[in-house]
């Protein structure tokens, strides 16, 4: 079929392989798996990743109603926020199988209304960086991510009948488990036999486990904490799903020179995956060889000075009517994407398993419209 650019395509194929490695993981190790669904929170997503894990992380009441949307009453939900908010905590109780409290102070103030409708978990912040860039880093100083886990250790939250387990997340993009072999002693040194009356570690997600080669550190460790504790252990993947599992297809529309550079406009924008400009992150283009002879300065069709993707080159001149790929743009990429200047949002499509691409979901005026109309 006809691609109409911008396009964001999901790849099922790459989507599937994803999630046969985690059942893989599962399986040696016993863990169980949640989707991380801020990642990509397409519904198609969702129910293509339903069969393969026990259900889905969440952070809002939005995703948390999507959440159960698509799992329906089976499997579990959940939520670990720092934006727990009192007056959706009813709805959360009645949609969440889980809750994860990011502070004492939210424990203190909401334990006793979640307890009988949802398991009580506590995000803890183990005061261990393994990120050098802290706009990442959860274990940052004065970070707003979990309880610092001092803190935790002169509480006796480990004592009381009513918290079922602890959660902590300390990496991104991770490609190996040092962090998390190193975490989990610190955990241990701390409450060593405590941690024997919970009922479940979430570790977290941040782990890039299909670019890992080595998965029996993560096996092993897992395994002895099944046997040696007798609790759960959960992941959170979500970069980890879809992060290599879609693209961005876009179209050249205007080529000229600016101070000697060769400049092409696309019909997307850096609107279209917002870390570009929030993390100076460099997107891999399919089309672009290190070695070719055209160096082009890759730029989006706002009217944002900054909106530039980057300078790559090419065996060829770029011209107009030309399309570039941007590769691995699964996670963090359409879940920020934005309309600004009115610029519409990317087509979405998947590439089926056999190869077929189909149409999923298109914008049009009326979407643009609904968002900025104040009045009926």
């Amino acid at each position: 079929m006809r691609i109409q650019t911008p396009a964001f395509i999901l790849d099922e194929t790459a989507l599937h392989a994803n999630l046969t490695t985690l059942t893989h993981i599962k399986k040696q190790s016993g863990c169980k798996v949640l989707y991380a669904i801020k990642a990509l929170p397409s519904s198609h997503v969702l129910d293509f990743a339903k069969p393969f894990v026990d259900g889905f992380c969440v952070s809002s009441l939005f995703e948390a109603q999507l959440a159960r949307d698509v799992m329906g009453t089976q499997g579990e939900v959940h939520l670990t926020t720092p934006s727990l908010i009192a007056q959706e905590l009813y709805e959360l109780t009645t949609l969440c199988s889980h809750i994860n409290f990011n502070s004492l102070s939210h424990h203190e103030r909401y334990a006793t209304a979640v307890q009988t409708q949802a398991q009580i978990g506590l995000r803890v912040n183990p005061k261990l960086s393994f990120l050098s860039d802290e706009r990442f880093d959860p274990c940052r100083a004065h970070s707003k991510l979990g309880v610092d886990i001092d803190a935790l250790w002169q509480s006796s939250l480990l004592e009381e009948k009513s918290l079922h387990g602890l959660h902590f997340h300390t990496v991104f993009a991770a490609k190996d488990f040092t962090p998390l072999l190193r975490t989990l002693d610190k955990l241990r040194r701390y409450f060593g036999r405590q941690l024997e009356k919970l009922e479940w570690l979430n570790v977290g997600g941040g782990y890039l486990f299909p670019q890992i080669d080595d998965y029996q550190p993560f096996i092993d460790v897992v395994t002895t904490l099944r046997r040696e504790l007798k609790v759960d252990i959960y992941i959170e993947p979500g970069n980890a799903v879809v992060g290599n599992a879609a693209s961005l297809k876009a179209s050249v529309i205007d080529c000229f020179e600016s101070d000697g550079k060769h400049i092409a406009i696309l019909d997307t924008s850096i609107n279209h995956h917002p870390e570009v400009f929030e993390y100076q992150r460099i997107l891999p283009v399919a089309e672009h060889d290190p070695k070719g002879q055209y160096a082009v300065m890759l730029a989006g069709g706002t009217c944002l000075a900054g909106d530039i993707f980057g300078e790559y080159r090419f065996k060829q001149p770029l011209e107009i009517g030309d399309t570039i790929t941007f590769n691995h743009v699964g996670a963090y990429s359409l879940i920020k994407a934005n309309r600004f200047n009115g610029h519409n949002l990317p087509t979405l499509y998947t590439q089926l398993l056999n190869g077929e691409i189909t149409l999923l979901k298109g914008y049009a005026y009326k979407d643009y419209q609904q968002q900025w109309l104040m009045h009926n």
